[in-house]
């Protein structure tokens, strides 16, 4: 008994400071939740508790299902393309020895030390010379590109915890590189993975700036630029109540997400960090 009472004293303090964190991080999503579903003057649920004001935001220029088809097409384009090229930059980086592979691997992390809005002209002048200027999968390429540096950093890391003993007694048996990818080390480094898809459509559904600069019509918004939009529609009144809600259907896929995959994201995270 003790014992027991020892234990949940020493747990106490962490208990409390965890639980303190929560609450100041969860608090803004559970008042905009509740706020978007109660009465408030100049919206469109002025008069008791309902879903007035998503109603406005389904009916917002091209419909709220068009922008979340929009951010969802540019959030599984770029976590698509992050996997793949990250998959295979890792692997190639975390397995093969050619010349000036650690120069390349410090190149490819230097462009985290490049602002992110300095490129975002330049980048919009060579989309449109490509022709894929005001274009869903120009912004998806250019969060792609802004996503690879992390997501190669993690699946190197990622691979080089996998003793190569598994390489060697794989290759013996008679596997090529691409099926020893396959087959053996693919299953393995699963977890950073996940962490990188979960940065990658993280990153995706919620940036504002590059829709913003490479996005000219209104019916290629993303959901983020469409809820900053309808902030300001009439007159310059804000709808609180209509951003409030907008607001909950941008967190709500994220939050769910990241419940769903918090386990895989944290051994993503602590892959690599005990190997000697």
């Amino acid at each position: 008994m003790r014992t027991t009472v020892a234990g949940v004293a020493l747990r106490m303090p962490y208990w409390v400071f965890t639980g303190g964190l929560a609450a100041i991080f969860l608090f803004p999503l559970g008042w905009t939740a509740v706020r978007s579903v109660a009465p408030q003057p100049g919206t469109n649920q002025v008069h008791g508790w309902g879903f007035g004001n998503y109603v406005t935001l389904g009916g917002y220029q091209a419909g709220i299902w068009r922008y979340l088809a929009n951010s969802a097409f540019v959030s599984l384009l770029t976590v698509t393309l992050t996997l793949l090229i990250s998959l295979l930059g890792g692997y190639a980086f975390a397995r093969f020895k050619f010349p000036g592979r650690n120069l390349l691997f410090l190149a490819t992390l230097a462009i985290l030390m490049v602002p992110y809005a300095t490129l975002l002209i330049p980048l919009y002048v060579l989309l449109n010379n490509v022709g894929l200027a005001n274009s869903l999968v120009g912004v998806a390429l250019v969060l792609t590109m802004f996503q690879l540096p992390f997501a190669t950093f993690m699946m190197r890391i990622s691979f080089e915890a996998i003793p190569r003993e598994l390489d060697e007694a794989a290759q013996v048996d008679g596997c090529s590189s691409f099926a020893l990818l396959r087959r053996v080390l693919l299953p393995s480094v699963k977890p950073g993975l996940i962490t990188v898809g979960l940065f990658a459509f993280l990153a995706a559904w919620n940036d504002f700036i590059a829709p913003l600069i490479l996005i000219n019509d209104s019916d290629q918004m993303t959901l983020p630029l469409a809820v900053a939009n309808l902030r300001g529609q009439v007159q310059g009144v804000v709808d609180y109540g209509a951003t409030e809600a907008g607001v909950v259907v941008l967190a709500l896929p994220c939050t769910v997400l990241f419940l769903l995959l918090q386990r895989h994201y944290v051994r993503g995270f602590m892959t690599g960090a005990l190997k000697g």
